[in-house]
């Protein structure tokens, strides 16, 4: 099972697990690893003892706990993703990861990166701060994790594949949606475990508006080209999202069924 984060403080609990190891002189990333040594964290030109690695390895340690409950019910093992941190570049199984990607997580080689200025991008850029709007982007791309382990991964690339560059696009939004949903799901075991504090769910769904395709498309080009959005609106981000914490539910995360509320595209996986 994973490391939860302390309950006491919301996902400010972080705060406590910083105590405990200042008090034994350990890093707050080697007991998490110490408590659970398949949960890794890998670092490149970032610090051991950088206070935003230590929460998002925390995060990432408590995704684990709700995804390895879930999947258990189905009579599965969970096996959870590597996280890399990286300053400015870093090379995957799927190319080049640079900081202007933002985070993304690898199918290849079942990891995910993130450069912690996204962070900052976030709260001063996008203007969605807080702990819990972090901790939803790792969710994210976790649940991006999920969506390899359970095969929806390879059955996107294959229908991508197959289809028009509008087709494609909008099987991107599908899935992409559905990662919301699945950050949204672990937000609503963390919470029923105390770990969110009054306001922190608030602080995810203003994240996901802020990096809809509809408010980028518009502040990078003036307009807005639905056809071309590959991770959804900030409408459809929030509903999803919003869905997953209300429910808890992984059945309720279907973004690729039939007439589906709030994807608005036509093509679906067979």
């Amino acid at each position: 099972m994973g490391m939860a984060l302390p309950v006491g403080g919301g996902i400010g609990g972080l705060v406590l697990l910083l105590l405990f190891s200042a008090l034994t002189g350990q890093s707050p990333i080697d007991i998490i690893n110490s408590s659970n040594p398949d949960n890794t964290t890998a670092t490149s030109g970032v610090r051991d003892d950088d206070p935003q690695a230590e929460f998002v390895s925390v995060v990432l340690a408590d995704t684990e706990e709700t995804w390895t409950e879930i999947f258990a019910r189905q009579g599965a093992t969970y096996l959870p993703p590597t996280l890399v941190l990286f300053t400015d570049a870093t090379q995957s199984a799927c190319g080049v990861g640079q900081s202007a990607m933002g985070p993304f997580y690898c199918p290849s080689d079942r990891q995910v990166y993130l450069d912690l200025s996204f962070f900052r991008d976030l709260e001063t850029r996008f203007g969605a701060p807080g702990d819990f709007a972090q901790a939803y982007v790792v969710a994210h791309e976790v649940g991006h994790h999920v969506q390899t382990a359970t095969g929806v991964s390879s059955r996107v690339a294959s229908s991508r594949q197959s289809g028009s560059e509008r087709e494609a696009n909008a099987l991107s939004v599908r899935q992409e949606l559905q990662a919301d949903c699945y950050a949204g799901v672990w937000g609503h075991y963390a919470a029923r475990r105390g770990l969110l504090e009054p306001g922190d769910a608030e602080e995810g769904l203003q994240a996901a508006a802020a990096i809809g395709d509809d408010r980028l498309q518009q502040q990078s080009q003036g307009r807005v080209a639905p056809e071309s959005f590959t991770h959804g609106s900030s409408e459809q981000r929030v509903f999803w999202l919003r869905r997953g914490l209300d429910s808890g539910q992984v059945e309720a995360c279907d973004t690729f069924a039939q007439g589906s509320r709030q994807t608005h595209a036509s093509a679906a996986i067979s």
